[in-house]
């Protein structure tokens, strides 16, 4: 690794991390067969580095391809299509979500000096090589595992990022119920939610939760349908647990039935990433 260049370097030391235990600070996207998926809602501020493989993302008419070592950043509120592609050399494709927690927006708004102003960003690409330095030092609190040195590395990232574009990450984010009640159901997927659950959660009567939903274009439901749905689609990223799983996590007795309302919600699949280990005999 020491003749590598440096971002390539930094590349093959978090596959070798993200090959390792688990680390919840950082989250690891995997897939060995090609994919696209339609309709990602993003609720909050994501980056995600793509370590193998390629990425094609598009939001209406903007589309990017990424290449390993190429950030992605995502503004709150975008709907996303993705193409996923694994390296052809060695059969994966790897990304890495890196968090953003909002005690780490909190500082980053409290250390920007000049008025923040939505630069109307959907999504930005951040060329291989341009952040050696802080991810390296996330790469280095991840080892030691080492919290606050971990959110100061993420919070260094982000103040090299807001000038690159990407200051609608640190934007306080409109509220909205729906990602109020997504959050709510991603905690326990596999609850029987009921609309009272909502309503004791949120303050507010089911009259009120039901017309402000409304306002948004969408009925609780429908939203606990596609919040379920959406951390299926986590599961099936980021672990090698077989679809009748992840379909029984997230609150569906049928995998049949789980399989096709996974197909109709994002276009494929729910066996398409194939990351799950074979089933034993």
């Amino acid at each position: 690794m020491a003749d590598l260049p440096p971002d390539a370097a930094l590349i093959e030391r978090l596959v070798t991390l993200m090959d390792g235990p688990s680390d919840e600070r950082l989250v690891c996207f995997r897939a060995r067969c090609e994919h696209a998926i339609k309709s990602v809602d993003i609720d909050r501020p994501t980056l995600a580095l793509v370590l193998r493989g390629q990425k094609h993302v598009q939001c209406g008419n903007q589309a990017d391809q990424f290449e390993p070592g190429d950030l992605l950043a995502v503004a709150p509120g975008v709907r996303l299509d993705v193409v996923n592609r694994p390296d052809p050399a060695d059969g994966r494709y790897f990304s890495l979500s890196i968090p953003l927690c909002d005690e780490v927006l909190g500082a980053a708004r409290l250390l920007w000096t000049t008025p923040l102003a939505s630069a109307r960003m959907d999504f930005v690409r951040i060329p291989a090589g341009s952040l050696c330095t802080e991810l390296t030092a996330l790469a280095d609190a991840a080892e030691a595992d080492d919290e606050l040195r971990a959110r100061m590395a993420v919070l260094a990232l982000l103040t090299q990022l807001v000038p690159r574009g990407c200051g609608d990450l640190l934007l306080p984010p409109a509220p909205r119920l729906s990602a109020q009640v997504r959050e709510l159901v991603a905690q326990a997927p596999d609850r029987p939610w009921q609309s009272r659950d909502f309503e004791q959660a949120l303050g507010c009567s089911g009259a009120t939760l039901r017309r402000r939903l409304a306002d948004e274009g969408l009925s609780l439901r429908e939203l606990i349908a596609q919040a379920r749905l959406a951390h299926a689609l986590l599961l099936l990223q980021t672990t090698r647990w077989p679809v009748k799983s992840v379909a029984a996590k997230v609150g569906y007795c049928s995998a049949d039935s789980f399989s096709r309302r996974f197909r109709e919600r994002y276009g494929l699949d729910a066996s398409a990433m194939g990351n799950a280990l074979p089933e034993a005999a």
